[in-house]
C-alpha cells in the first residue's frame, strides 16, 4: 500500500508569499522572511512534499515565479510541485529545469487539453498534478478557473470526471469556502466525491490543526492532505502535528524529525 502524504502548500504573489482566506490573499513575506521564520532545511523532514501555486492576479511572470522555485529547492529537499499561469511546454520545461519534480495545471485543465495531453506524454502522468478550485452554491459544487475568478459550466462530479480522462497522475481538491479558515475540510463533499473517481486525491482548504489532517489522511481514496495554513502551523507545529498522525497510525513514512 503506498503511502499517504503530508503537504504543505505556499501561495505566491509577485516574489511575496501570501496567507490566503476564501481566495482574498494578504501579503505575509518574501523568500528571506519564509526561511527565517520557516527553516525550510529543517521542516522538510514534517512534509512529504511541498506545493507551490503562483496565485498572481492578472498577467503572471513565470520566469520570476522559476526564480523563486529555484531558490527554494536549496532550502527544502523534499519534492517539489509548481504551477500557476503554465501557457505553454515551454513554461512547464522552465519550472522543471528550475527544480521542480512536477508541475501543478489549473485553467488550462479545461481551455487547452491538447497541451495537457502533450504535458502528459512529455513528462509522464505521474509529473502533472490538476488542481480544482470549488465552493458550494446552493447545494451546488461549482468549479472556478483563473485563481477563483470564472465559474465553469461543469459541476465538481462532472468535471473531475473529466478530469480523469486527461491521464494527469492525481488531484489537488481545494474549498475556497474552506480555504484559510481552519475550520477543516469539507468532508462532505470529499466523501461524496472520492469513490467516484479512480485518481489520487490531495485535499485542501480549512485545515487548522493535526485532528484535521488525521480525520483526512483516514479516508479511502485521499492519497494526501494539504495545508497552506502559515500560522497555525508555525514553530514546532508540523513536526508535532506529524508525531501525532504517526502515534494514530496512519500510513505515513516514520523517521526521526528530531535529526
Amino acid at each position: 500500500m503506498l503511502r499517504k502524504r503530508i503537504i504543505f502548500t505556499l501561495i505566491y504573489d509577485h516574489e511575496y508569499f501570501m496567507q490566503s482566506r476564501n481566495f482574498r490573499l494578504q501579503k505575509v513575506g518574501n523568500l528571506t522572511w519564509l526561511e527565517r521564520n520557516y527553516k525550510f532545511q529543517e521542516i522538510a523532514f514534517s512534509l512529504d512534499e511541498l506545493i507551490v501555486l503562483d496565485a498572481t492576479k492578472g498577467k503572471k511572470s513565470i520566469e520570476m515565479f522559476a526564480t523563486t522555485i529555484s531558490k527554494l529547492v536549496n532550502d527544502a529537499f523534499i519534492p517539489i510541485a509548481a504551477g500557476g499561469g503554465i501557457r505553454s511546454v515551454e513554461d512547464a520545461e522552465l519550472l522543471f529545469r528550475s527544480g521542480a519534480d512536477k508541475i501543478v495545471l489549473n485553467s488550462i485543465l479545461l481551455e487547452d487539453p491538447v497541451l495537457v495531453e502533450v504535458l502528459v506524454k512529455t513528462y509522464g502522468s505521474q509529473s502533472i498534478v490538476a488542481s480544482v478550485d470549488y465552493k458550494l452554491n446552493n447545494g451546488t459544487e461549482e468549479v472556478y478557473i483563473h485563481d477563483g475568478s470564472v465559474k465553469i459550466e461543469m459541476e465538481l462530479e462532472g468535471y473531475l470526471k473529466y478530469i480523469e480522462s486527461l491521464n494527469v497522475g492525481e488531484i489537488y481538491l481545494n474549498s475556497i469556502d474552506k480555504d484559510g479558515t481552519g475550520f477543516g475540510y469539507d468532508f462532505i463533499t470529499i466523501n461524496n466525491i472520492k469513490d467516484k473517481i479512480n485518481l489520487p486525491l490531495i485535499i485542501a482548504g480549512g485545515a487548522g490543526n493535526e485532528k484535521h489532517l488525521i480525520d483526512g489522511l483516514k479516508l479511502s481514496g485521499v492519497s494526501a492532505v494539504a495545508t497552506a495554513n502559515l500560522f497555525n502551523f508555525i514553530g514546532d507545529g508540523l513536526p508535532i502535528a506529524r508525531k501525532h498522525i504517526i502515534n494514530s497510525g496512519e500510513n505515513i513514512a516514520n523517521w526521526d524529525v528530531n535529526n
